[in-house]
């Protein structure tokens, strides 16, 4: 029975175009997703190349001030792009992957990113993520929305529940066949990547396909449920298409507007107002307020005393350190909103199958607001990390030379999402049962059983 259903339905226009949509345009999405990783690649190579070169130029130029020698350096931490990235860009092209900082003042450099193409950004990026979450359910909903109106309006459905007495069944098949079909695809797709991209296989890669998976039944679920409703094809397929803009576009749009209007961000402009604001007033102040704040900061270095010059180093990185401190209240608000937003948005996604299908397939990637705000984090950690190192050497008046500059290479961060299994699967396996419920419901009303 599967057989002849199978070639049935093969033999149909519709199903050589829409096998013919998901597979150019799932090449497309990997291709793309190749075309950014290797620009990721080669923005790393060089920020390599250029940190080497940049510090082997300036320790040349500058041999005895280490102050005004650090004042220019800069040290590069990269957010280590995994293959699986590319067949989930998410927020990847709009956030730094490299953060290059000097120890001064931090809150006016770790927001500091690549200039992009707006119009770019606007359109966002064909990657897999993109064709699985919008376009594999336009090719469902193309498969299914006739599936008994037609055999109806053919006048072929009555012979079948007069030769059959489990029509039902037939009508299901019908369904097993296209989901299986749908599936097939995806898995070509994903087995096509393992080369293309080099990806390793791992629990992230089984965990992209069983969300995609998930997903696909997710959108035949509710096909089966809006067939159950006995229409004609217009109404089904209008029926579909209305449900595939309200969760794929609006639903997401209302949600988006809602978390920024309850979450605003005025602080991300405070926060660089009162940064400058706090190092610049410095300038025309006395030295001894400045340097009491520091040694509260740092009681560590309170032995260096106060500088009898007009001007130390030891004094204008301090008023480094104060224009972070000062911007540090509206600065962990800002954060804190950021978290606030991640969270709530996480929390929504959980009624609205495409949203929380974006969440799981950024997490498994590293393309999400969380990965980046965890970057951020280590950024922080590793700006604070070379003022430790450098600031005694710089107040000591340590020579340049006193430091083995070599070993200042890029460093990386790689921490991602742990994978929760019932998390990530168990609202599309709800939405999915619904559905079917639901349909089921719908046909034993209508005694199609």
């Amino acid at each position: 029975m599967y057989l002849l259903l199978f070639k049935n339905f093969i033999r149909s226009r519709s199903a050589y175009l829409g096998m013919l949509f998901l597979l150019l345009s799932g090449l497309v999405s990997i291709f793309v997703g190749r075309q950014f990783i290797e620009k990721q690649k080669a923005n790393i190579e060089h920020t390599a190349v250029y940190q080497k070169e940049h510090i082997e130029r300036y320790t040349g130029y500058i041999e005895k001030d280490l102050g005004l020698l650090l004042y220019y350096l800069k040290f590069g931490l990269v957010n280590k792009t995994d293959n699986l990235n590319a067949l989930s860009i998410g927020q990847r092209d709009v956030n730094p992957s490299i953060q290059i900082l000097t120890i001064r003042n931090l809150e006016g450099q770790k927001h500091d990113t690549d200039l992009q193409n707006p119009v770019s950004l606007l359109l966002g990026s064909l990657d897999l993520g993109f064709v699985i979450i919008f376009l594999f359910p336009l090719v469902i909903i193309s498969y299914c929305y006739n599936l008994l109106s037609e055999e109806k309006e053919e006048s072929t459905w009555i012979l079948l529940s007069v030769q059959s007495q489990t029509p039902f069944r037939i009508l299901f098949k019908k369904f097993m066949v296209r989901f299986a079909l749908i599936t097939g695809i995806l898995l070509l797709l994903i087995i096509l990547t393992v080369p293309i991209l080099n990806l390793r296989i791992n629990g992230a890669l089984a965990g992209f396909v069983l969300v995609s998976v998930f997903y696909i039944i997710v959108w035949f679920a509710l096909s089966f449920w809006v067939v159950s409703w006995n229409k004609s094809s217009r109404a089904g397929a209008a029926g579909l298409l209305c449900f595939w803009i309200v969760l794929t576009v609006i639903f997401p749009a209302v949600l988006n507007t809602f978390i920024l209007s309850k979450y605003p961000l005025p602080e991300a402009l405070d926060t660089a107002i009162e940064q400058r604001e706090a190092y610049h007033e410095k300038w025309d102040t006395d030295q001894k307020p400045t340097l009491d704040k520091f040694y509260k900061h740092y009681p560590q270095f309170r032995s260096y005393g106060y500088p009898k010059e007009s001007f130390s180093w030891l004094w204008y990185y301090a008023m480094q350190q104060m224009g972070d401190d000062e911007s540090k209240n509206q600065s962990d608000q800002l954060k804190a909103k950021l978290w606030k937003r991640e969270e709530m948005s996480r929390t929504l996604s959980y009624f609205v199958p495409g949203l929380h299908v974006q969440f799981q397939l950024s997490d498994l990637t590293g393309s999400g607001l969380a990965d980046q705000l965890r970057f951020t984090q280590a950024a922080e950690r590793f700006h604070e990390g070379k003022r430790l190192l450098f600031y005694p050497k710089i107040f000591a008046n340590e020579p340049t030379g006193s430091i083995y500059w070599q070993q200042f290479q890029l460093e990386y961060y790689s921490e991602r999402s742990k994978i929760n299994w019932l998390v990530m699967l168990g609202p599309l396996l709800l939405f999915s049962l619904l559905f079917f419920y639901l349909g089921t419901v719908n046909f034993k009303k209508q005694t199609v059983l």
